[in-house]
């Protein structure tokens, strides 16, 4: 099992796992190509790979001295493997790395596995967006983690 920075050849395979993550943001191509165009917001995609392939990712960006988990999806037979766990810690000893001071994202209420992850990484639940989703609409719970 390997992780590593995903690359723009890596976008197929993150689209097809984000299409079959029904808890996962779902962005186009346009937001994928954004990646790696190098233009505004660091950004950092993360990939995790068996001799399978690719078997899910992360994405977030910094903002400011904090970073946002924005997108994070695992093939559903990978899932239950500790695969979203060793995604989620490898990101944040890179941006611990680069100095940030927090890390926050937001969440589905009803996505119970995600939140059991987070809250495993101490991230507290500190906010709620109500009715942020759509398609079903629900509310957003928001978790932050102090790094410093």
């Amino acid at each position: 099992m390997k992780i590593r920075c995903a690359t723009p050849d890596d976008t197929p395979a993150m689209m097809a796992l984000e299409r079959h993550a029904v808890t996962a943001a779902h962005w186009d191509r346009q937001s994928y190509a954004s990646l790696f165009a190098g233009a505004g917001a660091e950004r950092l995609p993360l990939v995790i790979e068996t001799e399978a392939g690719i078997q899910g990712f992360l994405v977030a960006r910094a903002v400011g001295p904090e970073w946002e988990i924005e997108n994070i999806a695992i093939a559903a037979p990978a899932r239950r493997h500790g695969l979203g766990t060793r995604l989620v810690g490898e990101f944040l000893e890179q941006a611990r790395a680069t100095g940030a001071e927090a890390v926050f994202l937001e969440v589905r209420e009803s996505n119970l596995s995600a939140r059991a992850l987070y809250e495993k990484w101490a991230f507290i639940e500190n906010g709620r967006r109500n009715r942020y989703y759509s398609n079903p609409q629900e509310d957003a719970i928001l978790y932050r983690l102090r790094l410093i």
